[in-house]
Formats: C-alpha cells, sequence, structure tokens
C-alpha cells in the first residue's frame, strides 16, 4: 500500500513507527500544530478507536479553542470494509463516528482517480481530515489515474451515473456496488441516477436533494452500520430537502447490526450486494 515511499522520500520523511496509534498520531497532531503536514497510516480502521483521545479531543477542538491561532493541519489515512475474511475486529466501517465530530473533515473515495484527486487536496488543507479508503479497493478495483498535478475540492459530490427513475447514493466500496445493480436495473426498463458524495464532511447536500428531487425516489448505500450512520444522515437530508418531490420513502441500506462473522457464508451476508440493491429498487419503483 505503502510500497516505494521510502525510496522516494528518504527516511528523513517516511516512518515505520512501533505499534502505538495513539503514540504518533499524538505525535503527528504536534507536528500539524508546528507547520508539518504529516499523513498518518492506521491500516485497519478499526484501530481509529485507540486514536479517539488525539483526533477528538485534541486536533479537532484545537483551532477552536485557540481562537484560531493554532492550525492541524494533518491526514489520518485508514481503512473501512468487510469480506476479507479478516474477522470481527478488523472489519469495521467506522466513519460516521468520525462524521459526528465538529472540526474534522471526512473523505470517503470510490474511485482511484478520486482517492488522488482528493488525497491531495485533503494534505494541503488546514484542518485534520481524516481519508477512508475501501479494504478491498486495494487489490480489487483499477481504473485510471490522472497524471501530474491533480485535485478535487471536498464538499463535491459526483454524479458516476446519469438516470431518471431512481437515485442511488452510495459512499466507497457501495459505489461500485450500485454501478452494478444500476446495469441490472436497466435490463427491465429502470433508469437509475448513482451519485457518490466522496466526502461526508463536508457534505454536497444539494447534488443529493437535486438528483432526489430529479428522479423522485431514493436509496442511500453505506457499509457501515445502518443503526445511527452515514445513512441515516443522508436520508435525512434528501428527505427534508426533496419532501414534496418524492413518490416514496427514501430507503437506506447499511451492514447488518451485527459483528462482522470471520466465516465467509456469514460475513457476505452483512453487507449490501448488488442483487440486494436491485430488489429494492425494483420494489420502490414499482410502488409509485
Amino acid at each position: 500500500m505503502l510500497s516505494g515511499l521510502v525510496e522516494e522520500f528518504g527516511t528523513n520523511r517516511v516512518f515505520d513507527t512501533p505499534i502505538s496509534e495513539a503514540g504518533f498520531t499524538g505525535i503527528a497532531v504536534g507536528a500539524a500544530m508546528t507547520g508539518i503536514r504529516p499523513v498518518v497510516d492506521i491500516m485497519f480502521g478499526d484501530f481509529l478507536t485507540l486514536t479517539m483521545d488525539q483526533m477528538v479531543n485534541q486536533a479537532a477542538k484545537i483551532h477552536y479553542m485557540s481562537g484560531g491561532k493554532w492550525k492541524v493541519p494533518m491526514v489520518l489515512r485508514t481503512t473501512l470494509g468487510a469480506s476479507r475474511r479478516s474477522a470481527a475486529q478488523h472489519s469495521q466501517s467506522l466513519h460516521a463516528w468520525l462524521c459526528h465530530v465538529p472540526g474534522l473533515k471526512v473523505v470517503i473515495p470510490s474511485t482511484p482517480a478520486d482517492a488522488k484527486g482528493l488525497l491531495k487536496t485533503a494534505i494541503r488543507d488546514e484542518n485534520p481530515v481524516i481519508f477512508f479508503e475501501d479494504k478491498m479497493m486495494h487489490h480489487k478495483l483499477k481504473g485510471p489515474v490522472p497524471t501530474g498535478e491533480y485535485t478535487i475540492p471536498l464538499g463535491v459530490a459526483e454524479v458516476k451515473r446519469i438516470g431518471k427513475d431512481i437515485s442511488l447514493i452510495a459512499t466507497s466500496s457501495m459505489v461500485q456496488v450500485a454501478l452494478g445493480a444500476a446495469d441490472m436495473l436497466a435490463e427491465i426498463g429502470i433508469s437509475a441516477e448513482v451519485v457518490d458524495p466522496r466526502t461526508l464532511w463536508p457534505l454536497d447536500e444539494k447534488t443529493l436533494i437535486d438528483s432526489a428531487k430529479k428522479t423522485s425516489r431514493a436509496i442511500v448505500i453505506d457499509e457501515g452500520y445502518g443503526r445511527y450512520g452515514v445513512t441515516s444522515e443522508l436520508a435525512s437530508v434528501i428527505s427534508e430537502g426533496a419532501f414534496y418531490d418524492l413518490d416514496g420513502p427514501v430507503l437506506r441500506m447499511g451492514a447488518m447490526h451485527v459483528p462482522i462473522p470471520f466465516s465467509p457464508p456469514l460475513e457476505d451476508l452483512t453487507v449490501p450486494t448488488e442483487k440486494m440493491l436491485f430488489d429494492a429498487a425494483k420494489k420502490l419503483c414499482s410502488k409509485s
């Protein structure tokens, strides 16, 4: 995942740290306050739990509590997602936790090109940014990456596929699930629009609402737990902003509210699939 960085930038800039997430994240917060722009890599997003004091109580609040005198320009790069057979302690999607904290920005790319453009922007941002990449994308997802200088502003969603009958609002790995389901829906005459927020905070509410107003139906898909999660917030934004244009309820699809099993057949049941989304979208369109 980080191969070649030492050779390119040297050991003065790239560090292999002891396994103390709290320790090296705290060091990064202090380094950011001095003007350095550190990028911290937490290989498994599950271990964000060990950095919560540093990120939530320190990095997120220093700018506010110093009256704007201090900044914390750092990136915490980490992962989310199941389906790697890594069991309950290495398969969670905890991005909703960080979205709840004022002072933190949360980025969640779904393609290699978005990962490059958003990461470059995140590093240049004056605020602490949590950058989530899906574990499966590192091995399975391929796509073009622009060469040279390429950035994407935070807070700008992208319509990955234009449609007119239903909006599929999807994040991270679920964008590929939504695109697959959209292909299946097209075969039965349903035109699905796929929208990728790309950043959860700042959030491009207008693009989500405009899409739902256009199609009059929406499903929100995220790999995090459904209870009190990203799907709840995005569905609420759409419901409030497009209420009088909707022909049905905004549906939510997230991970099952259970620890992620190690067993492959059981694990595969815990996260949304193309077939699950296809069935839900087909049913929603048939009711209107």
